[in-house]
């Protein structure tokens, strides 16, 4: 897989430094991931009003030169518990969820708490083609992403001092959300990141793919990416998102902690109890291929965790 390297920056801390980081830093870091670009909507270049964000495009650039994953594959073949566990649950039944209105909070320990309304974010939002390889239990996707840095929502509500982690949130709707009737996790569904992973310029929010607003199977309205880690960790529906002093109770980690750690990095090296990691399926393929350390993303992450056992920390 090709991919650009990204330039050193700040942001590439271990997890003792991570305890250091000041509030300086933080917005230095998001103003730093972002240089300019154009407008997906007519507001190019407009001010940032009262409760939006302006978003600026991407410096670095994450593609590759592999092959797509077809739309219709994408779409059909997915993990969203919320609506079942069958893999063709989410194209099912995923269009009784409401994604308008749609709001997701922002709070916790920062000092510009607030609520985003999907439609601002969404008319604030570039256009960014990042192609990115999605990891899940041995089958992996490649996937054109539309959205933006989640550097730049952690800069508006610049989280404090004590911030240590983020935390995200789905939303928790059973009556419109099958799967949420049945006890096969505790909803809602929960993740979380490091800061300085949450910082890192590959952690991405997602609001459509293909050039297209994302379908209801895939997370609409807005979706976490972290390519870098298992799938599962890229949390779908997000609802609320809150900054933390202590590490947050995940889905996966809390159902079987042994099993799913808290950080999931992709690692060929660190097999799941009951199965090997070392060897991964193209979604389209019918061979396996070697799996990637850090899912081929080495090179922007892993200093991140330099310090690091990542047989204990998995």
């Amino acid at each position: 897989m090709l991919i650009r390297s990204l330039p050193s920056i700040e942001g590439h801390l271990s997890e003792n430094e991570v305890t250091s980081l000041s509030r300086r830093q933080i917005m230095a870091l998001g103003a730093a991931t972002f240089l300019g670009g154009s407008f997906l909507s007519e507001t190019a270049h407009a001010k940032t009003v009262t409760g939006a964000l302006t978003f600026a495009k991407a410096s670095a650039d994450f593609t590759n030169k592999e092959a797509l994953t077809p739309l219709n594959m994408i779409k059909n073949y997915t993990n969203f518990y919320e609506f079942g566990t069958d893999k063709t649950d989410p194209a099912k039944y995923a269009e009784a969820l409401t994604t308008r209105p749609w709001t997701v909070a922002v709070g916790g320990l920062c000092d510009k708490p607030r609520t985003f309304d999907i439609e601002t974010l969404m008319k604030n939002a570039l256009q960014e083609r990042i192609y990115r390889l999605r990891c899940v239990e041995g089958w992996s996707m490649n996937i054109p992403w539309v959205g933006f840095s989640l550097s730049t929502l952690i800069r508006a509500a610049a989280p404090t001092s004590k911030a240590k982690y983020v935390a995200f949130e789905s939303i928790n709707r059973p009556g419109e959300m099958r799967g949420q009737r049945s006890k096969v996790l505790q909803w809602p569904y929960r993740e979380g990141l490091r800061l300085d992973e949450a910082l890192n310029p590959l952690a991405f929010l997602a609001v459509g793919l293909y050039g297209n607003l994302l379908p209801n199977s895939e997370g609409a309205p807005i979706r976490l990416l972290v390519p870098w880690k298992y799938g599962f960790k890229s949390i779908k529906s997000i609802a609320k998102i809150t900054f933390t002093e202590k590490q947050p109770p995940t889905a996966w980690n809390s159902y079987a902690p042994s099993e799913y750690g808290f950080y999931s990095n992709v690692n060929p090296t660190v097999d799941h109890p009951r199965w090997s990691q070392a060897r991964e399926r193209r979604i389209n393929e019918l061979s396996k291929r070697p799996t990637l350390m850090f899912n081929g993303y080495g090179s922007q992450v892993a200093a991140m965790y330099r310090n690091m056992d990542l047989k204990v920390f998995f």
